[in-house]
């Protein structure tokens, strides 16, 4: 049994030593998308939210990565750094930080929103992880000078912490009907399909190279 139990050993350790050698153990690029309903998916099934639609593409164009949905239906920006804190313990590559929607929506402050988002941006930088910054948009609600200080805030953050940025997460998607679910917010199968599109133009780039 002994001499079972060591063949059996160094036959695994030699296995293993062959697959590190040809290259076929590859590192994995570990993509968390943190995020509100947008991300979550509100309204389809997983399979059909832009980051299972984004991992599905990227892997079939070679890259090997893993995108962990962290979206969480009705957060806001308050959240933002609290629940980095928890998805760092899977010792993420890359941050979507797709925050900051349902700030607009309620009309909360943007100061507010920015010092959130910073909060969250700083702790990344910090473990050494990319941010790739989701920008948004939201309609006129209250007032033009609100819509256009909260755009701005996500092109001032890019600007002072060197970010990668999306412009607009919901590009060619927010507004149309056709994209999106009856309450007029939230992306259909189709909208999603767009986003996902959208989010592997910016992300693309800052994955290692295919071999």
């Amino acid at each position: 049994m002994k001499i079972f139990r060591y063949c059996f050993f160094r036959f695994a350790l030699l296995i293993f030593g062959l697959i590190s050698f040809s290259g076929i153990c590859i590192s994995q690029t570990i993509i968390v998308a943190l995020g509100d309903s947008l991300t979550e998916g509100f309204g389809v099934s997983k399979e059909e939210a832009f980051p299972y639609l984004l991992e599905k593409e990227l892997l079939s164009k070679g890259h090997a990565v893993k995108i962990i949905n962290a979206g969480v239906s009705g957060s806001t920006s308050a959240s933002a750094a609290s629940r980095l804190k928890w998805y760092i313990r899977s010792q993420p590559d890359i941050i979507i930080l797709a925050l900051g929607g349902n700030d607009g929506l309620r009309g909360l402050s943007v100061a507010h929103m920015k010092k959130n988002l910073s909060r969250a941006i700083e702790l990344a930088q910090a473990e050494k992880i990319q941010v790739l910054l989701s920008g948004m948009q939201i309609p006129l609600n209250y007032g033009k000078e609100y819509t256009d200080s909260f755009r701005d805030v996500f092109h001032q953050l890019a600007e002072l912490y060197k970010l990668p940025m999306i412009p607009f997460l919901l590009k060619d998607v927010g507004g149309v009907p056709s994209l999106n679910q009856p309450d007029g917010i939230h992306p259909n199968p189709e909208g999603h399909q767009i986003i996902a599109g959208t989010v592997l133009k910016y992300l693309a780039p800052l994955l290692p190279e295919i071999k």
